[in-house]
């Protein structure tokens, strides 16, 4: 797994503090795909929520890029159920921020 995306300042609420321009940064660069249909998705995404993605979301997101692009475009597309992907990644985070890339 990648490491943990750092956070702007650390605090007690770690995980709902906004990402910093510097993580949001290297975790758009983290989530470049090679199919084009999941960059499309991932465009989308970080065009409506780039501004309030928390270093939670952002950790959940860079865990899911772990995905192959297959596995990715079936959860875009809903095709396929988190659990049956990858079950260790069906935990409410990364279910929250793929709610989120599938809300275009």
């Amino acid at each position: 797994m990648q490491a943990p995306i750092p956070s702007a300042a650390p605090t007690a609420s770690v995980g709902t503090d906004l990402l910093d321009e510097r993580a949001l940064s290297k975790l758009r660069w983290r989530c470049r795909r090679g199919l084009l249909e999941n960059d499309l998705y991932i465009e989308q995404f970080f065009k409506q929520y780039a501004d309030r993605l928390t270093v939670r979301q952002g950790q959940a997101l860079s865990d899911l890029m772990e995905l192959s692009d297959n596995d990715l475009l079936d959860l875009h597309m809903a095709r396929k159920p988190l659990s049956q992907v990858e079950p260790a990644l069906d935990r409410s985070d990364v279910q929250e921020v793929l709610s989120m890339l599938r809300n275009r």
